[in-house]
């Protein structure tokens, strides 16, 4: 923005700067021709005509001068802003697939945990009531965790290995029995890799 305002009030500068040369050189034009004429006849007159004829000339000089710097400035900004917009671009190309990317892997995440919770929703109407309300409740104390597998003798919830009497009671226990933790309280599931 700062560019294109810059780039702007060149292009005016510059606009007023040719008008103020114009103007100059028609003034300078209608001298000469008036000198040209042979219409001013008295000597003051005429050298008065060919100072401001010369004075003209200077002044339109200068004003040239000031032209090619003003031009050479809205040069330097046009060029600066051609840059920023090449960069706004290609950011904009950059946020646009980034949201892409994002978007997409929202929807992919969208639709697992959609099928996650249709199959979590199958899975806990077939357990029983007071063993959901357990989980349920440990879930919201280990923060979202209720039931962590037994792994090589270990809890994979607080990570800490169960002591061998502990490991002898579940070894005994029925299948069925809802086995705890001692250590952080999570229900303990028991795979084929618990090491008992």
């Amino acid at each position: 923005m700062a560019a294109q305002t810059e780039e702007s009030d060149c292009a005016r500068e510059q606009t007023k700067a040719e008008q103020d040369v114009d103007q100059v050189r028609q003034r300078a034009a209608r001298d000469q021709q008036r000198l040209d004429s042979g219409a001013v006849s008295s000597p003051k007159d005429l050298e008065n005509l060919q100072r401001e004829i010369v004075s003209l000339a200077k002044r339109q000089g200068d004003l040239e001068d000031i032209v090619l710097e003003v031009m050479e400035r809205r040069e330097s900004a046009q060029e600066r802003v051609g840059e920023l917009a090449e960069r706004v671009t290609s950011v904009q190309s950059r946020m646009d697939d980034a949201t892409a990317r994002r978007d997409a892997a929202c929807a992919e995440l969208d639709g697992e945990a959609a099928t996650v919770t249709k199959e979590r929703g199958v899975v806990a109407a077939s357990v029983p009531a007071d063993l959901l309300k357990l989980y349920e409740k440990l879930r919201e104390q280990q923060g979202g965790v209720g039931a962590a597998k037994l792994y090589a003798r270990s809890c994979q919830g607080c990570r800490q290995e169960l002591a061998i009497t502990e490991l002898n009671e579940i070894r005994h226990a029925a299948p069925d029995t809802v086995i705890r933790c001692e250590n952080c309280r999570r229900i303990l599931v028991r795979t084929s890799d618990s090491g008992l």
